[in-house]
């Protein structure tokens, strides 16, 4: 990685979110979308910052057993009251 490429990539972390949600300018898009067609590391990043919303939503969906939810409930309980 060249020392222009790490500074394009730094930047391109701060702008991630924007561009995701398409906040950019479209020179600055463009400018992020070509680098990163070049970055297989800004790739895989993008790639992983599109997939957390629904890694998210699949690691909540998970049922915790009634034993497990009820000493978890429990030891929530008896933080909350100073024990």
């Amino acid at each position: 990685m060249t020392p222009m490429s790490r500074v394009m990539c730094i930047s391109g972390v701060e702008l991630l979110a924007d561009y995701l949600e398409g906040q950019l300018s479209p020179e600055v898009t463009a400018s992020l979308e070509q680098h990163v067609l070049g970055c297989e590391r800004c790739q895989a990043f993008v790639a992983s910052y599109q997939a957390t919303p629904a890694i998210l939503r699949n690691a909540t969906e998970a049922v915790l057993p009634e034993d497990l939810r009820e000493s978890l409930a429990d030891w929530v309980r008896k933080m909350g009251s100073g024990e």
